[in-house]
């Protein structure tokens, strides 16, 4: 093994460690964005809006793209567990509409009758992390099929 693969395979490790934290980050600001904002929905738009997205967007979007850095550099033992995120989003959003729906959008008007966007903004996070989602499964592919 030469120096440069042997540089390789040391960044690799390195890389490949950093992107361990990052996704616990990523899990840690993921249940706190989905409590804040399914606080916010029961208790009908009762607190301010959190605006965690733009954060919570940036942090998937540095672990997803620090992920596929990491199978640029040829590491082929990754974990797909960016997926969850994406999981998460889609069930917990489905699940607020379905309780939505059958409560007649109780949750969409706060105690003083004003509409409030939690929803909305629930699921504008969700097609947020979708994207993100999409896009690195395709840079993934763009990456293969240009091998």
């Amino acid at each position: 093994m030469d120096t440069g693969d042997k540089k390789i395979k040391e960044i690799r490790k390195i890389e490949t460690g950093i992107n361990e934290n990052l996704f616990v980050i990523c899990t840690i600001v993921t249940l706190v964005t989905m409590a804040l904002m399914t606080i916010n929905f029961f208790c009908r738009g009762s607190f301010l809006p959190a605006k965690i997205g733009f954060f919570y967007l940036a942090v998937v979007l540095i672990y997803s793209l620090h992920k596929e850095f990491i199978r640029w550099l040829g590491e082929k033992k990754s974990r797909r567990q960016g997926e969850y995120f994406v999981y998460a989003w889609i069930i917990l959003t489905t699940s607020l509409y379905v309780i939505s729906f059958f409560s007649n959008n109780y949750y969409g008007y706060s105690a003083e009758g004003y509409a409030v966007s939690t929803l909305a903004d629930i699921a504008y996070i969700t097609i947020e992390v979708l994207g993100v989602f999409v896009v690195t499964r395709m840079m993934k592919i763009f990456f293969m099929m240009r091998k």
